[in-house]
């Protein structure tokens, strides 16, 4: 979400805006997106 921040506070603020971001938490993936990812391994492994 972060991606692109900076060169919008930048045009908004003309040049002079600052921004810094600090990890704030690990947070539990969706399962549907887990399931995805575990399936794309799987088959990765399963064509070596």
């Amino acid at each position: 979400e972060m991606f692109g921040y900076i060169g919008s506070l930048r045009t908004m603020t003309s040049g002079r805006g600052q921004f810094s971001m600090e990890f704030s938490h690990y947070a539990p993936c969706p399962q549907n997106v887990a399931d995805t990812v575990i399936a794309a391994e799987k088959e990765k492994k399963a064509a070596k």
